[in-house]
């Protein structure tokens, strides 16, 4: 066995596909729920898009401004989730993966990875910009 989403990380998924869930509840952990999802379903160069589209799809859909979506940062997470994944041992759920390791809910974690003013910059949030202080290790 190796990383798979459970039915209801599924659902939540497909839930927020369609627009079903609100952005009261759609918080840092509901991120990386999604990005652990797309994860289990392809390698980070395929879940990229899907996550992108996923989030620009939901921006729209709240009425909430496209330029709110931050590149970097998206991308910057799929990273470490994949990392976390590729460490842990094999699990059945996000909330299983999680419990092995729960630093990612530290959401201030990337200010380990990059100077503040370059994260959250106009630059890093149209496109994506390597971490300038510690690079995120790579998942094998």
């Amino acid at each position: 066995m190796t990383m798979m989403p459970a039915p209801e990380d599924l659902t939540f998924r497909d839930q927020f596909e369609a627009g079903r869930v609100a952005p009261d509840d759609f918080n840092h952990r509901a991120h990386l729920r999604l990005a652990y999802v797309y994860l289990c379903e392809g390698p980070i160069d395929a879940a990229m898009p899907r996550m992108r589209v996923a989030l620009h799809a939901f921006l729209k859909s709240n009425g909430v401004p496209a330029d709110k979506y931050h590149e970097t940062l998206t991308r910057s997470w799929l990273m470490a989730v994949a990392y976390f994944m590729d460490k842990a041992t094999p699990a059945a759920s996000f909330d299983s993966f999680l419990k092995q390791d729960d630093r990612l809910l530290d959401t201030q974690i990337m200010l380990t990875h990059y100077h503040k003013d370059t994260l959250f910059s106009d630059a890093a949030r149209a496109a994506f910009v390597a971490p300038d202080l510690q690079a995120i290790p790579p998942a094998a």
